[in-house]
Order: structure tokens, then C-alpha cells, then sequence
């Protein structure tokens, strides 16, 4: 209601247990009896993610070599593959800024990065991880080019919540269920769902992902100390995405007991008012609003991210501590000279 104004007419929320699967609640739109956003279930339908892919991106390039401290060049850049006309992405604030680390890079959603990124590990190599994942809609790799890191292939909110859940699970893959048993009128079980998981992404890979989502001092840049993101007493990894005409506005989070995703935007596809760019306006007060419950009446208790023995530390830019999977901390440098003036970031206290 609050949105409306900006012409946001629907939204989905889906909730979900990433260690069993279990849909816990599925919100699939704002109004069933709405006109015309009414009887659609979003969370099913096929929509474009934005830089809410980003971390299924990185999750594959952390396994090719990079680091978090990895430094990426975030310049005006031209992409020419062969076949396409060539491909300039800019940053959401419009700004360049120079030398920044993958986790800076990643946690203010900077695209130029993603794209070099994505350039280096292979768009049909990515496809194959995300399928790995959870992501079954991307299924012609001719279809995709660099853009499929921003956002540039529809995904539906059902296997995004699956594929972050791998990231809340330390890496292992559990496919969503919306039903956990069925028994006849003797209470005789007819069926009964059976948790099943697959290891699909290395626990270190999956850590590493996490600690850059849930690293409020690395995002402040793009979003601000105090943003939606944020949830008090509680260390949640958290995304947003919003794609480049403004017609999908996301928010996934989550921790290893409890993930929610939240989807805002119209289901004719017509674009919501560019107000809506950093993903902080439309679907985040909507997540924090609902994560906050969930974790304040289930939970109760903050979770932190447990450091797999494959992980080693060392102090790195701004003198914070680093995360390293175990044979790559010395593949960086870690001065702190490499920054520009725009990164210049407020002091924590």
C-alpha cells in the first residue's frame, strides 16, 4: 500500500526451512481477489531475478580461483563477444569505482565486476552450476550472454529460495516440498516426504557467500549503514535485485534455520517508477518486516556463521579480517592502497 504510488501493484513472499525444504508459508500474491494481480501464484511464475543471481555467480568463481579479496576492476568497459553487438553495463548508482575486492564488489551489487567476473568463468559454465543449484528454467545456453549475471535470465522465487537454501545449508542442496505427509482417515500414512540432500557446492564456498551477505560494513557504500537489510540482534545473509527497466524488485535472505524471499512488481511486466533501483524501496521493508517475525518468534536466538575447518583468516583491507579458503590467502596482496577516494568507508564503532 505504502508503494503503490510508485506503481506497484503485486507482490510474493515465500518462507521456507532451508535444512528440510519445507514451505512454511507461500504468499503468492498481494490479493487473491484482486484485480488483475489477484488469483497468480508469483512465486511459481517465471520472472528476471536482477543481481539476486549474483551470488550463485560468485559462488562458482570462488571455486575457479577468486577470492573474496580478489580485485576487480570496476571501469566504463566494453564487452565484445562474437555474434553480439557489444555489451557496456553500468552501475546502479552510475558511478565507477576503481579498484574494489570481490566481497565490495558482491555486497554493493557493483555489475561491472559481475560481468568481468561472469566473462572469466564461462556463461555455459555458470548455467551448469546454477542447475546444480536449484535453477532448472535456463535451458538453451545459446540464449544467454553477460547479462546473465545481472539478472538477464528468468528464474522462478520456488527454485531461488532452493538454491540460496544451499548457501543456508553450508552447501547442501534440498528441494522445496509444500506437502510432509499424507494419511488416510485410519491414520494410515499414504505418503510420507523424505528429506534428501545433495552436497553441491563445497561448505567453505557456501560460508564464504554467507559472510559476504550478512557484512553490513562492506555494503554501506550502496546501502547505507542502517538499511533494511539489516535485523537487529540477528546475523542474516541477505540480497537484493532489481532489474535494469525496474519490472522485477527482489529481496532473498536468510539464516540456516529460516530463509525469506520477497518479490514486488506488476504481473503485466510494466515497469514500476525508477525510484525503485537499489532494491531497498520496494522489497526489502516488506522482507525485513517478515523476517524479523519469523526469527523473533522462531528463532529467538542470533546464529553465527560457523567457520568450516577448510577456512583460514587474515587481516586484510580497512584491518578487518578476511575469510580464506585454506591454500589461497596468500594469492592476494591485502594492502589498502588500491582504493579510490570513493570508497572511502564510515568507521564502525
Amino acid at each position: 500500500d505504502k508503494i503503490r504510488k510508485l506503481n506497484v501493484t503485486n507482490g510474493a513472499v515465500l518462507v521456507t526451512r532451508p535444512s528440510t525444504g519445507e514451505i512454511l508459508s507461500m504468499v503468492g500474491s498481494y490479493d487473491f481477489f484482486a484485480t488483475p494481480s489477484g488469483s497468480f501464484n508469483v512465486t511459481t511464475a517465471l520472472r528476471q531475478p536482477g543481481s539476486s543471481i549474483k551470488p550463485l555467480m560468485y559462488s562458482l568463481a570462488l571455486q575457479k580461483g577468486f577470492t573474496p579479496a580478489t580485485i576487480i576492476k570496476d571501469v566504463p568497459t566494453v564487452f565484445r563477444v562474437e555474434g553480439t553487438k557489444p555489451y557496456k553495463p553500468v552501475n546502479y548508482d552510475g558511478k565507477f569505482h576503481g579498484n574494489v575486492t570481490l566481497r565490495l564488489a558482491l555486497a554493493n551489487s557493483f555489475n561491472i565486476p559481475a560481468v568481468k567476473v561472469l566473462q572469466k568463468v564461462g556463461v555455459v559454465n555458470f548455467i551448469k552450476h546454477a542447475h546444480k543449484l536449484g535453477i532448472t528454467t535456463w535451458q538453451d545456453p545459446s540464449r544467454y550472454g553477460l547479462s546473465l549475471t545481472l539478472g538477464g535470465g528468468d528464474v522462478r522465487m520456488i527454485e531461488m529460495a532452493t538454491a540460496y537454501g544451499v548457501f543456508a545449508t553450508g552447501g547442501e542442496r534440498v528441494d522445496l516440498t509444500s506437502v510432509l505427509k499424507i494419511t488416510d482417515s485410519y491414520g494410515k500414512t499414504i505418503e510420507e516426504n523424505k528429506v534428501i540432500k545433495k552436497r553441491v557446492l563445497p561448505e567453505s564456498v557456501a560460508f564464504l557467500i554467507s559472510s559476504i551477505l550478512s557484512d553490513n560494513f562492506s555494503r554501506q557504500w550502496e546501502f547505507g549503514r542502517h538499511s533494511a537489510l539489516v535485523i537487529k540482534n540477528f546475523t542474516v545473509s541477505v540480497k537484493t535485485g532489481t532489474t535494469d527497466d525496474k519490472r522485477d524488485n527482489w529481496t532473498i535472505g536468510y539464516t540456516p534455520n529460516f530463509l525469506t524471499a520477497v518479490w514486488v512488481g506488476n504481473n503485466d511486466n510494466s515497469p514500476m517508477n525508477p525510484y525503485l533501483t537499489s532494491g531497498i524501496t520496494g522489497a526489502a521493508p516488506i522482507w525485513n518486516r517478515v523476517m524479523s517475525f519469523v526469527l523473533s518468534a522462531y528463532q529467538k536466538k542470533d546464529i553465527k556463521l560457523k567457520k568450516p575447518k577448510d577456512i583460514v583468516e587474515r587481516r586484510c583491507y580497512f584491518g578487518k579480517v578476511e575469510y580464506f579458503i585454506k591454500g589461497t590467502e596468500k594469492k592476494v596482496s591485502c594492502g589498502t592502497h588500491l582504493f579510490g577516494p570513493t570508497l572511502t568507508p564510515t568507521p564502525t564503532p
